[in-house]
């Protein structure tokens, strides 16, 4: 069993792969005040619960890919890695890393590890030219080009991001839940923020993915959008330039990258 672990700012995603399937997946909090051993514990907790895993920490884990940008986090799960699974192989995702993704950026390492590793995933399941979108905290958006290269992309303020905001810095408005409403003109206020904030990222979406695929390739029919992220439901039957939704794109990433560095650990 290969354990893949997605550290972003706001949620940690956890896969469990059997081969090529994912079999099992956890959503929790991230928290960068977690020591090595809570998170040690908590890994025991939910994999505990797995019938094909053993009671004890490690047992039926053959190896572990990690990526973060919480680089507290990261810190403390490479000592989790060190302390609990010291015979399991591991990859933590950071420079030296083989990806197999080339990076035309200006500074590689100003990067997401996260954005790499669906670059990847992408490029493998789909081939490029391709944009993933990645609703989290931020929403990403990256380009990968028709020779599967990373050659950059566009970040904007997430979904819950821009509630929390309209919630604090305006007087008459509160933090909402984010659903879908009934219809596109609120007939109340909860109604009107949650048709802004679904209608209005569909069409930020729609728009941001037509320029990017402008530039991306000669013809844009062919570059293949992908949505990934906890809230690209929100906005996925909104949105019409989305092609494929994948929600473990980024561990299926993280898979992809461990197979690849293994051979050379």
């Amino acid at each position: 069993m290969l354990l893949t672990i997605d550290v972003g700012n706001t949620h940690t995603v956890l896969g469990l792969f059997d081969g090529d399937e994912i079999v099992e997946h956890w959503r929790i909090s991230t928290d960068a005040r977690r020591t090595a051993d809570e998170l040690a514990v908590l890994l025991q907790g939910l994999m505990g619960m797995h019938p094909l895993l053993g009671e004890e920490l490690g047992d039926g884990i053959d190896g572990i890919a990690i990526c973060a940008t919480v680089p507290s986090v990261l810190h403390e799960l490479r000592e989790v890695t060190r302390r609990y699974y010291g015979d399991v192989p591991a990859v933590l995702v950071e420079p030296g890393v083989k990806t197999g993704v080339p990076i035309q950026f200006d500074n590689p390492k100003e990067v997401g590890a996260d954005r790499i590793i669906n670059a990847v995933a992408a490029n493998e399941l789909y081939g490029g030219p391709a944009i993933v979108v990645d609703f989290g905290t931020a929403t990403t958006f990256d380009a990968v080009s028709a020779r599967g290269e990373y050659v950059g992309g566009v970040i904007a303020p997430g979904i819950e991001i821009s509630v929390e905001a309209l919630g604090v810095k305006a007087a008459q408005l509160r933090k909402i839940e984010v659903a879908r409403p009934r219809t596109v003109i609120g007939k109340n206020t909860v109604a009107a923020m949650q048709s802004g904030i679904v209608y209005g990222f569909a069409g930020q979406v729609d728009g941001v993915v037509n320029r990017m695929a402008r530039e991306l390739a000669e013809d844009p029919d062919d570059v293949t959008v992908i949505a990934t992220g906890g809230l690209a439901p929100m906005v996925l039957g909104e949105a019409t330039v989305i092609d494929e939704h994948e929600p473990w794109l980024t561990l299926i990433g993280l898979r992809l990258v461990y197979e690849r560095n293994v051979s050379r650990m």
